[in-house]
């Protein structure tokens, strides 16, 4: 091409760029000091777009977006400072810049850092309605140089609670504080979870998200939270009423300031993320973003443009797109880089792994993307194993690198302490207690297939979802009306247990029943290879009445009450008890423990102290298991006894290895089980195990001050 010759005028290079996608702030000094910014949006379904934006005087302003880049629409804007609200719009015909709130249908920024709802005009003779806008705020804040705590998996305990119920009960929280994230912060929260000994605590969704419309028309809220509008925002409402006045920079600060507390305590933060579905529902469902911005393209359909949906919550993200892939690694980086997020439990995520033929797969590209991810590879990776399509259960499938809510373990240790017990005293049977032990050893069947070990099982019970533990033991049925859909939602099959009468009682005897259960099903969860779950408030036996699918209720039948009863402060201590021996256990296993599968044991007894045999491992007679457990390169045992019948049991210690050792009791959940705290048996010695109890003992082999295990190692 000539020198001299002169570019057509149609053709314009600006510095606009497709990626990032969202609103970046643009580089120059010049650009800077005219607050312009950069905006991109994948928006496939429109052919041109417009940003629409209030100034800091409440005027409307409108601008396009003039450059097209493989969907992309994206162009340099200026005049938009930090606290500027703004959304998308097809482009609309005219040259006026004041669009007239209600003229356009105003879609929100998928990467929208921050949200600020406002009331907008509807069409001629329509009631005004509330849109979703995204707000301009910067990212700085000062962390102090606090370190993310890094826990091991193997040394985890998590702790599965909801940002508002946690805290809106305590009475030694200031009211201003309860139910927000500065409240989840309070030093009288941070002592709670110190005190009980969890690691991590893992908060039911805290991005933006929306109630849905079947609960507006019935006066109901989303309360769980699992309707997610934008993946990069926090939820203004669980900030305090001062940040929410201040402006959604004050509530991402209010934030971060809980993680950085909760962090400087050493207790790790996990979120609850749901990128499967979003708030838009179904065909008829509110168009907030990605309805507008390309319905298709973001959704997954069959052949004639219908959805399919495998979330039970009326749309799928569709996960065959890389844009919508990008768009949850995006998410994901960003809460672990800017809020120093230290892992994710994704909702029903097998519908994040489905390919295009709507299968799941273990080698998925969100899943192969995710792992060679520099930042999200390092970052705690939970899965919800199911959604509700074919093929939908998928626990134990997931790649390295992941663990999976193990809904075995949760089924059945609640058929071995629960349903079970219901059955014998019912003059029935209960089951063989193959089935337990199995996923008292890390559920190895499940995970090994996929190269896992029992690091990848997080063992639960109870979870947000359901009964909570001492729901279990008191209500046989689910008690769901005030859900207001006539008790038809919710699981039917709970495998509880109501110790003979149903709801709240004040019979002493049904109420120790109740409590030695809890306590059963808790020392289980304790003793169980894997990474156990506690549900919040668990530990000190929080009711819900019976209601088992309270998603709706933000009111006092989720909020934890801290006016524990005496039942309560026993459930507590136990609780503590149960963490502090299962950590003191952990500390004298290697740090490969129990990992490194080949050098653990577990040995299986009956109550006769001879190793089990086929025929005793599937009588449903055989209720009463001993098991001893620990590691080559350990300096401590353990042996668990377990009677999961109605009676007491002659019971005589094992040898193992061909050596004696004693067993001191640490814990027990009989009656007369604390009494007897600190007592030592010899191998082959007779005791005796109380029905429906288990008891956990410090196995020692040879004399006091040598290792406890035989393979000769001393401290």
């Amino acid at each position: 091409m000539s020198s001299n010759m002169t570019m057509p005028l149609a053709f314009v290079v600006t510095p606009s760029q497709p990626f990032p996608l969202g609103l970046t702030p643009a580089r120059s000094a010049e650009q800077q000091a005219a607050q312009t910014v950069n905006l991109a949006v994948y928006a496939p379904g429109l052919d041109a777009v417009d940003v629409h934006f209030l100034d800091a005087d409440g005027v409307w302003h409108k601008e396009p977006l003039p450059e097209l880049t493989d969907g992309v629409h994206h162009g340099l804007v200026a005049g938009m400072p930090e606290g500027t609200r703004y959304a998308f719009a097809a482009r609309t015909a005219g040259d006026g810049k004041v669009p007239g709130p209600g003229a356009a249908e105003l879609l929100l920024d998928p990467y929208a850092r921050a949200v600020a709802s406002v009331q907008l005009p509807r069409g001629k003779g329509e009631p005004d309605g509330e849109e979703l806008l995204g707000v301009r705020v910067h990212e700085h804040f000062d962390w102090g140089g606090i370190a993310k705590p890094t826990v091991p998996w193997r040394d985890t305990i998590v702790y599965e609670a909801h940002v508002r119920g946690q805290t809106m009960r305590h009475p030694d929280i200031p009211e201003e504080l309860r139910g927000t994230y500065a409240g989840m912060a309070h030093p009288a929260m941070i002592e709670h979870l110190q005190r009980l000994g969890v690691t991590t605590i893992e908060l039911l969704p805290i991005h933006a998200h929306l109630d849905e419309m079947h609960l507006q028309d019935l006066g109901l809220a989303n309360y769980w939270g699992y309707n997610t509008a934008a993946f990069f925002a926090p939820h203004p409402a669980y900030a305090t009423r001062a940040a929410q006045v201040a402006g959604p920079q004050a509530v991402q600060d209010e934030l971060k300031g809980m993680v950085k507390l909760l962090h400087l305590a050493g207790i790790e933060v996990v979120l609850d993320v749901v990128y499967n579905h979003t708030a838009e529902e179904g065909p008829d469902g509110p168009s907030v973003n990605f309805r507008g911005l390309g319905d298709a393209n973001y959704y997954r359909t069959d052949p004639e443009g219908r959805y399919i949906d495998t979330t039970g919550c009326g749309n799928t993200l569709d996960f065959g797109n890389p844009r919508v892939v990008q768009l949850a690694l995006d998410s994901l980086r960003y809460w672990t880089e800017e809020f120093q997020i230290d892992g994710f439990r994704f909702d029903l995520a097998v519908t994040l792994c489905r390919d295009a033929q709507h299968q799941f797969t273990p080698l998925h590209p969100f899943l192969v993307a995710a792992a060679a991810d520099p930042v999200v590879s390092r970052a705690k990776l939970i899965s919800e194993p199911w959604d509700v399509g074919m093929g939908g259960w998928q626990t134990g499938r997931f790649p390295q690198g992941w663990a999976d809510w193990n809904d075995h373990y949760r089924d059945t240790v609640r058929d071995f302490w629960l349903a079970d017990r219901g059955s014998i005293e019912a003059g029935g049977l209960g089951g063989p207690t193959a089935r337990l032990a199995d996923v008292l050893s890390g559920s190895h069947g499940l995970f090994a297939a996929s190269g896992r070990t029992a690091l990848a099982s997080i063992n639960f019970v109870t979870a947000h979802d359901g009964f909570t533990l001492a729901d279990l033991t008191a209500y046989h049925r689910k008690h769901n009306e005030a859900n207001g859909e006539q008790n038809r939602d919710g699981a039917t099959h709970n495998r509880s247990y109501n110790h003979g009468f149903e709801g709240r009682t004040e019979v002493e005897s049904i109420i120790a029943a109740r409590t030695q259960t809890a306590k059963n099903v808790m020392a289980t969860l304790m003793v169980s290879l894997g990474v156990p779950m506690i549900t919040a408030g668990d530990e000190f036996g929080r009711t819900q009445q019976g209601n088992n699918n309270a998603y709706c209720q933000d009111n006092e039948t989720t909020w934890l009450n801290w006016n524990l009863d005496t039942a309560g402060r026993e459930m507590l201590d136990h609780t503590r008890w149960l963490i502090r021996i299962r950590r003191d256990f952990l500390e004298r296993q290697p740090a490969s423990y129990p990992a490194r599968e080949e050098s653990n044991y577990f040995h299986w007894y009956g109550s006769d102290g001879r190793l089990m045999d086929p025929d005793r491992w599937q009588d449903p007679n055989q209720r009463i298991l001993q098991f001893l457990l620990g590691s080559r390169e350990g300096y401590l045992d353990g042996l668990v006894v377990i009677n999961g019948g109605p009676e007491s049991a002659e019971l005589v210690f094992p040898e193992a290895f061909g050596h004696d050792y004693a067993f001191e009791l640490r814990y027990s959940t009989a009656p007369r089980g604390e009494q007897r705290i600190g007592t030592v048996f010899a191998s082959g010695q007779g005791d005796v195990a109380e029905p429906w109890s288990l008891a956990i003992y410090r196995a020692r082999h040879g004399a006091p001050g040598t290792h406890t295990s035989p393979y000769g190692k001393t401290p």
